[in-house]
């Protein structure tokens, strides 16, 4: 990002700064293939922020955070109706099947974690950058810095894909369930917007702050790349034409400045991942498997949920043991 944002895209103000854009190509991953890092700015200024915050706040004050067993949208294996299940739950199937189970099925979720506020903002704010250069139906400074041949897609159904309750669904008919996600960006070949089917790409953005810079490497960045392979199904399964790469856009914070000034800067670096949807298919018919029986499986044991209520029902026992 090569401009300072406002609370309003109006006006964009370009300037230099000591920001670096780099792009790993990443064939399932190549995390050394990189391209020279270019000094662009990319910078949050506080009022920008502050109205993402301020919004994503006043959403979640509504909210509790922890609401107990609820009465509605609870799985009824003897139902002929459909039954929805997102992209963030298929993820807690394989995560926890018995999480997953007690979610679903009981109807009683995980404590959640407080929200990231600030990712929030990030993200919001990467949206309308974005949309800006869509509308003009020209490439972003990231895209043309790295030489990525594609534009931001322009679709009237794109506030539906990305809306988090809405989002781009696909009814399962071996199962029943409509499956749904939402995509935080899309983009397109141009060669390709001539044809009745252009061929997009799918985009996720993700917001750190590590000092050694940042990957998608690590085990448990295994949940990303689901993430962007199960959107990638979701947009086949509605018969349209999806790049095998897609993109993870990583905005990472700089904390060595020496002063704060009222911004947030980010190093921002783009990785390439061929996505392979091969086990999208046998994960929705094993979640559906998996309500359907009586009884919720096993404990898991790579689980924090679950080692930790295996662990308080020990203690408490041991405890009143001991009282005795």
């Amino acid at each position: 990002m090569d401009f300072v944002h406002r609370p309003a895209l109006r006006n964009f103000d370009h300037e230099l700064g000591k920001h670096r854009i780099q792009i790993i190509e990443n064939s399932n991953i190549e995390p050394n293939t990189k391209t020279k890092p270019t000094p662009i700015i990319s910078s949050l200024i506080s009022e920008g922020v502050r109205e993402v915050v301020a919004e994503s706040k006043k959403n979640q004050s509504k909210k509790k955070y922890y609401n107990g067993k609820r009465k509605k949208n609870i799985f009824d294996p003897k139902s002929k109706d459909t039954f929805k299940l997102s992209r963030t739950k298929i993820d807690l199937f394989l995560k926890c099947p018995r999480c997953f189970y007690i979610d679903i099925r009981l109807g009683l979720k995980v404590p959640p974690g407080y929200p990231f506020t600030l990712n929030v903002a990030v993200d919001e704010l990467l949206k309308r950058e974005f949309d800006f250069y869509r509308k003009k139906k020209k490439p972003h400074p990231i895209m043309i810095k790295n030489g990525i041949h594609v534009i931001p897609f322009l679709h009237p159904e794109l506030d539906t894909w990305r809306h988090n309750f809405k989002g781009m669904r696909y009814h399962h008919p071996g199962t029943n369930l409509i499956l749904y996600g939402a995509v935080d960006d899309v983009w397109v070949n141009p060669d390709t917007l001539k044809n009745r089917n252009p061929e997009i790409i799918i985009v996720d953005y993700k917001a750190t702050s590590k000092k050694d810079g940042v990957s998608i490497d690590e085990d448990w960045q295994i949940a990303y790349k689901r993430q962007m392979e199960f959107y990638q199904w979701l947009f086949r399964k509605n018969r349209f034409k999806v790049s095998k790469t897609g993109y993870f856009v990583y905005c990472n914070g700089i904390k060595d400045k020496e002063m704060f000034d009222n911004r947030l800067e980010f190093d921002l670096e783009l990785f390439s991942y061929k996505g392979n949807c091969n086990w999208v298919e046998k994960a929705i018919i094993e979640a559906d498997a998996c309500l359907r029986n009586a009884k919720p499986p096993k404990h898991s044991k790579d689980c924090h949920h679950c080692l930790y209520i295996r662990d308080r029902k020990s203690l408490v026992t041991e405890s009143s043991s001991n009282r005795k």
